[in-house]
């Protein structure tokens, strides 16, 4: 089956290969984040409480 461009001209190989890096990206992003949680949960809970903050101080 040949590769087939996207309308963006990209293959869609490259596409589908950009997604699976990405998605390993973020799991590993996310793995690394509970991790941190677990080993610093002063620290950590300080930034969840400013992410909070943030989001409730964002205006749409």
């Amino acid at each position: 089956m040949p590769d087939q461009e996207g309308p963006d001209g990209r293959k869609a190989s490259d596409e589908t290969e950009r997604r699976r890096r990405r998605a390993q990206f973020l799991r590993e992003l996310n793995e690394a984040r509970a991790l941190r949680e677990r080993v610093q949960p002063r620290r950590a809970r300080a930034a969840r409480m400013r992410q909070a903050m943030r989001m409730r101080t964002f205006r749409w």
